[in-house]
């Protein structure tokens, strides 16, 4: 191996290792924080597993690294819309897809984006997740999936609430697992009728 080829094997393996460190302070700090809004950046860097200072050098201050965090989230729920295929997949089988990975999205990032939405592109991309939800439910709506005579907004109002219980009250299910049941439940309610 040549003497250059041995160092971008050692960039390369750095590089990774800063990837996972950063990955680790973010859905640790996402973690830490939904449990504690309070939580300090060296209580989050010793939970990751990381030197304080290596987050200091990444993040100038506490809002820096929130700000990271939120951002991570969002980027996670727009890549899990994206994976759903919502506009062009099977309305049952977007659905399903969508609710799972949600679920997945909720139990990594488990912070509330609304402390965020000051920050306009924040909210923007947000708004725009959303928009993109609800054109799917009307989608299932117009195809039968879902009945028409709801109130306005509803399934878009119940959808992320089944999805965040479960998220939080069922961490033994799989994701897979636990999307079955938020779908059965959003589509079929708990009555035996």
């Amino acid at each position: 191996m040549s003497p250059a080829s041995h160092f971008a094997t050692r960039l390369g393996a750095v590089r990774a290792d800063a990837a996972r460190n950063l990955e680790a302070v973010l859905t640790t700090g996402a973690r830490m924080l939904a449990a504690d809004p309070g939580a300090s950046i060296a209580s989050i860097a010793a939970e990751a597993g990381v030197d304080r200072r290596t987050v200091y050098r990444r993040f100038a201050s506490r809002e820096d690294l929130l700000a990271a965090i939120y951002d991570a989230r969002l980027t996670a729920i727009e890549h899990a819309i994206n994976d759903a295929r919502l506009h062009e997949a099977p309305v049952a089988v977007a659905l399903h897809r969508y609710v799972e990975n949600i679920i997945t999205v909720n139990r990594t990032w488990p912070v509330d984006l609304t402390r965020m939405l000051t920050d306009h592109t924040i909210h923007t991309r947000r708004d725009t997740a959303i928009q993109e939800v609800d054109t799917f439910l009307q989608r299932a709506t117009d195809q039968g999936l879902l009945r028409p005579e709801q109130p306005q907004n509803w399934a878009s109002a119940l959808l992320p609430q089944l999805m965040h219980l479960v998220s939080q009250q069922m961490p033994e299910l799989s994701a897979g697992q636990a999307a079955d049941i938020v779908v059965d439940t959003f589509l079929h309610g708990l009555g035996t009728s």
